[in-house]
Parts: C-alpha cells; structure tokens; sequence
C-alpha cells in the first residue's frame, strides 16, 4: 500500500498561503508554482491540496479519471467539509478518450417521502427565511454521491474500490492543519454551536478552532473503511443508513422524517448530456436536475451571434453583452427547468440554433433591455412559469477537473450546498441541506413551479460540470466552479476566456466576473473601469466580491495545463512538467 504524503501544518500553511479570496497577484507567485507549468500525460485541478495529491496519486498509480476523481472526494470530505461530502451529493461529466463519447452521471439529492411541497412556508403562506430554512433535519436530502461515484468506478474504474479511500482514511486517522479558510469558515458561522456533536468537532469549548489545529475524525476513518470494504450498500443500509435516518429525525433544531427506506431507495442515474456549439467547438454540460448545463449552452449560444472576440474581455461592451445574454438564460431556467423525472424539460428546444438566434434578436449591442426579461417559448415547451425565482443564495460547493493518461477526462462538482450543510454532523461527514434548493413557493399565479418540492424528486442545481471538444470531437477543457447560482456565470465566462478570447486555463480562470441573475448586473471589484459605461447603457450595477473556485484543465499541442482560482485553495498538479 502507498504512503500517502505527510505535509507539516507549517508546509501546508505555506501552500494556501495566498490562495484566499482576493484578485490575482500583480507578481509571480511561489505557493502556485504550476501556473505556466505544461504535463505531459495527466493533471488534476482540484479545490484543495491534499485532495489534489490523493488524486494525483491514483493517477501516478495507473488509475484513470474517476479513480482519482473518487479519491479526492473522499479526502475532500475530510479536509473541505464546508464544501462537499460524502454527506451530499454532485454532478459529474466524463469524456471518453476511446470512444469520444461523453456521459454524465447524476447523484443529486432526493427528498424523502414526507416532503410537503409547503415545507418552507410559514403560517401565512409565504416563503420562510432562507437563513431559517438552511438548519436541521428539514433540509436534508437523500445523499446521493456515494452511489453515483460506485456507478461511475464499475463502468470505469481502473484501480480497486477499496483503493482509493486509503488516502482520506489515513489522513483521517493522522489528523491534517486547518486551512484558514476553513478556520475562518468555523469562526464566522453562527450555527456550528447549535449542533453538540458538530460544535464538538469544530470547537475546544466554545473557541472556533484555529488554523493550523490538527484535526482528526476517527469517526470518519470508521465510516470510510467500511464503504471501502463492502461497497455503497453498506452506506445506503445497515448502521450508517439508519445513523443518517436518525441524525434527520432527531435533529435538534427542525427534526424531520427520513427513514430507511428513503435512503436504501435512493439511485444514481445517467443523463442525456446537454451539448451545444459554441464557435468551432462543442460546450457540454449536464441536464436536469441540473440548470447549469442548459444555462450555459443557451448563454453562449446567444453571444454566438456578436463578435465577442474583437471585443477586449474587460471592456464594457464585452460585459454588457454577457449580462444580456445571461438574463435571457435565467428567464428560461427559471420558467422551465426542474427535474426531468416530475416535469417535462424543453432541454434540446432551450438549445435549439433557431430558438437561440430569434431571442438573440432581443440584445442590443449598445443598450441594456428594460424591466424583468419572461421566459421564451423553446420548441417543446409547455406553458412557462412566470413566478420569481429561487432564492440566488449558495457560496458552497466544490470542483474538479480531471484528465488522464487515456485521455479520458471528468469534470466533478460536489456540494453539501451551503457552508457546512445542515450542521449536522453523523459518524464523521456532515449531512447536506439539499432541499433549501427547492422552489420555496410552490406555485405562482396558479401555475406549478418546476422546481417545487415533491417525494423523491431531485432539487434543481445550478452546478455546471463542462467539458468542451474541438473541432474534430477531441477533448480541450474539462471546467467548473461552486458558487451557488453564480456557478452559471463563472462557468461560461472562463470557457469564453478559452474560446472567444484564446486565454491560458489560468488567465480564464483569472478574469473578473461579471454576471446578471435576472436582476441586476453584478461585477467583481476588478471591474470598476466599466461601471460607469454599463450603467450608461442602463445597467442597474452591484459591485462586490464573488468568491468562485474555478478549476480547469486543458490540452494544448504541448500537453496540459491547468488552471485553480485565487479566490479559494485550490491547486493544480501533474506528472512532471515540460
């Protein structure tokens, strides 16, 4: 068996360093030695370093994509517990260097069967706090990520199951440093000490334990250790299924009803992938549950009827064009995306070429469209909902992208949703808080929303796993982001970094954001030059920072590069540079 590398807490401190929210540096940076750095067979881009070594290990090892893919999910559940976990679930895409075909694999949440579509309504028949609505058993949906990763390694796996949790579960046992951001995560979120048994874990009495605390979770090294021996079976019944079932129903804040039976029912699914042209190139992303594939794909294909590319990546007109076409997406996400096994999805007419050029039409180049934007009508579409939409809510979640020596390649997002889940905390992972990403209002003027709450239904995801091909089919870029619903604007303006304005992985993932919701134009700091220019054009602008966690991986005629966001922690890693 391998040893897995030991970083000191010191050494792993020097390594985040810099790696927090913020712009990027004015100079090169020495805790990020991979920018510029070309692989030659395999490279990862993952949320966290110790996450990124596990899988970088398999890949070293002989294993393929979703053999690494897997083992950094279970250390991430370790050492990114805010983030994502075998406690939630996620989206992944995978390319296949055989065959160049692409596929996707669904492990969202379900709701259990005592979901009430009026769960988060208060007694007056309105929407109840977001911040109320996120604590405790309520929220908690079936954790699907387990299952799906098993899905995933029995079509293509490479090494052994058992294998790939040994990293996590030895660094579960050794203890790893608090990040500082997982410090100041600890510190500044005021639910962690209403849960003993999370309040335990993150705290010594009642002070946040600080960056830099070894923090181990036997507990978790103990639950690993039997997934890895008996498969996700043994997390979907038996001890650890009932554990989860009475973590929910006992919870000390919002007890629900989650039983066995919902969690052993629970199934990983593949999905149509959602592909779209963009330029010479083919955009790829997953479909409902998820809205992020089809966001993504409609808002490139609106801007590929303007020449973005004569046009800088920062100037006023570039974002302009952006945020338009962003606030058409929402529109139509908002009105018909849900759950494809509840509701009818007009997927392929949300992408139709036609349809996106007839409501490209509603885009001026020089002016910013008036009021709220309704929904169009895509070829297949029933009547639309014009109700608001979900709460823009979310700055979870976590990515990687992946490509290997097969040339096969995957791009991962994961999530327990927001920071830390429902707070609770079952035999070492933490449970998600899923279903606060329901439709609160279950109707709107007397129409059903897509997105309201249903037993065994999947809430919509805004996660945006894409994978981009070439001209000829081949793989160019596997990318993604958390960020709750910003996760759609991220996404689509660092594949625009690549393909409309010939950026580096890293330089995409650099750029400022910008990104309009269906509200207002929202701009990173970086952008404070164009203010002034968008508004002139009738932008109603919200300037602040966006914390995304881009992480990106792409082929060059020299080999890969990669590309992790300085907003965050993450790193990018491979086997040996040219």
């Amino acid at each position: 068996m391998q040893r897995f590398p030991r970083f000191s807490a010191f050494s792993l401190m020097f390594l985040l360093a810099g790696c927090v929210a913020g712009p990027p540096p004015t100079a090169p940076d020495p805790t990020r030695p991979w920018i510029g750095e070309t692989y030659r067979s395999h490279a990862v881009s993952v949320s966290h370093p110790l996450a990124a070594r596990a899988a970088l290990d398999m890949l070293n090892d002989g294993g393929g994509a979703v053999d690494a893919a897997i083992a950094a999910q279970m250390v991430m559940t370790l050492v990114e517990p805010q983030s994502s976990g075998i406690g939630g679930g996620g989206f992944l895409i995978r390319f296949d260097g055989r065959t160049s075909r692409i596929e996707t694999y669904d492990g969202r949440e379900t709701a259990p069967a005592s979901a009430r579509q009026d769960m988060f309504l208060d007694a007056r028949g309105g929407p109840i706090p977001y911040r109320d609505a996120i604590l405790g058993g309520r929220a908690v949906g079936v954790p699907g990520v387990v299952r799906m990763l098993e899905m995933a390694h029995k079509d293509h796996g490479r090494l052994p199951w058992a294998r790939l949790f040994q990293p996590a579960i030895r660094l579960a046992r050794d203890g790893f440093p608090i990040s500082e951001r997982l410090a100041r995560q600890i510190a500044g979120d005021r639910h962690l000490r209403k849960m003993p048994v999370t309040k335990a874990y993150f705290f010594d009495g009642e002070a946040p334990k600080p960056a830099g605390t070894i923090l181990n979770n036997p507990d978790l090294a103990d639950t690993l250790s039997i997934i890895a021996e008996q498969g996700a079976d043994a997390f979907y019944s038996g001890d650890l299924a009932r554990a989860m079932a009475e973590a929910v129903t006992n919870a000390p804040v919002h007890p629900a009803v989650m039983t066995l039976a919902d969690i052993s029912a629970y199934q990983a699914k593949k999905r149509p992938a959602v592909c779209a042209p963009y330029r010479d190139y083919k955009v790829c992303g997953m479909g409902p549950p998820s809205s992020g594939g089809l966001a993504v794909a409609q808002t490139l294909g609106l801007l590929n009827h303007f020449p973005l590319a004569a046009t800088g990546p920062v100037s006023a007109r570039a974002l302009h064009l952006i945020a338009e076409a962003e606030r058409l997406a929402f529109a139509d996400r908002a009105a018909y995306v849900g759950d494809g096994d509840f509701v009818a999805v007009p997927a392929q007419g949300m992408v139709d070429p036609g349809y996106l050029a007839e409501r490209a039409k509603l885009i001026d180049p020089h002016k910013a469209m008036d009021g709220l934007i309704d929904p169009g009508h895509p070829p297949g579409a029933e009547a639309a909902y014009l109700g608001p939409d979900d709460p823009l809510k979310g700055l979870s979640t976590a990515h990687m992208s992946i490509a290997d020596r097969f040339g096969n390649a995957i791009s991962f997002t994961t999530t327990v949703e927001s920071a830390f889940g429902a707070r609770l905390m079952v035999r070492g992972f933490l449970l998600n808080n899923e279903l606060t990403d329901f439709s609160f209002r279950p109707e709107w003027r007397g129409k059903p929303a897509p997105n309201r709450v249903a037993p065994g239904k999947r809430p919509r995801s805004s996660m945006s796993p894409t994978i981009v091909l070439d001209r000829d089919g081949q793989f160019k870029m596997a990318v993604g982001s958390p960020g709750g619903s910003r996760i759609i604007g991220y996404t689509a303006r660092a594949v625009l970094g690549v393909l409309a304005w010939n950026l580096d992985m890293q330089g995409a993932v650099d750029l400022p954001h910008v990104m309009n919701r269906g509200g207002a134009t929202e701009v990173e700091e970086d952008l404070i030059p164009a203010i002034a220019d968008l508004k002139a054009m009738g932008h109603q602008v919200e300037v602040g920072r966006m914390i995304s966690g881009l992480q990106g991986i792409l082929r060059t005629r020299d080999g890969l590069t990669g590309g992790a966001d300085r907003r965050r922690e993450g790193v990018v890693m491979g086997d040996g540079g040219r």
